[in-house]
């Protein structure tokens, strides 16, 4: 077993590992992005990890189960853990509407950044509406917005409006990062 001595230099992580949360159609895609650029980080779309099975099911206008969640959580708070691992970080968009599918993100980061994109029901399913490519139908809105529970406040989450436009949101979201030496 290696020991430390007293003097010697250890090297702490910081984390460099954000988290863009929230409903379907908030914009977190979108806010991820421009965050990931801003940052130099690469950027990872947590639905493209979702199985072809829960994939068929949203689509289906079927909301998902803690169980079908599960194994897709998993998947990315491994690769959360291995961007942490290798130092280069990342930026995940991910809904992550419950205090425990956060939880099991924060298994691959305990100190990864939660940024919260919040809106209310019609502007969030005017967006649905106008998308267009997105297996995720507008009628599961309502589910999504029953399931979420919205950070609290010892998870150090930022909360946004998502009225705001993204590049200002981006901007907040770094300002505040960087002034807190994050």
């Amino acid at each position: 077993m290696e020991r430390l001595c007293i003097g010697e230099k250890v090297t702490v992580m910081r984390s460099n590992i954000f988290v863009v949360m929230g409903v379907s159609g908030c914009g977190k895609s979108t806010v991820g992005v421009q965050l990931a650029a801003a940052l130099g980080l690469e950027f990872l779309e947590g639905d493209t990890l979702h199985s072809a099975a829960n994939v068929a099911r949203m689509a289906a206008g079927v909301a998902l189960s803690d169980a079908d969640r599960a194994g897709w959580l998993q998947t990315l708070a491994e690769r959360i853990g291995a961007a942490r691992l290798a130092g280069t970080g990342l930026v995940l968009s991910c809904s992550a509407l419950k205090r425990a599918y956060r939880d099991i993100l924060r298994q691959g980061a305990p100190d990864l950044h939660l940024l919260y994109l919040h809106g209310d029901h019609d502007l969030l399913a005017a967006r649905m509406a106008a998308r267009t490519g997105h297996y995720m139908p507008a009628s599961l809105l309502v589910s999504q917005l029953a399931t979420l529970e919205v950070p609290e406040p010892e998870e150090n989450a930022q909360i946004f409006d998502v009225a705001s436009p993204p590049e200002a949101i981006v901007a907040a979201a770094v300002a505040r990062w960087s002034s807190a030496g994050e």
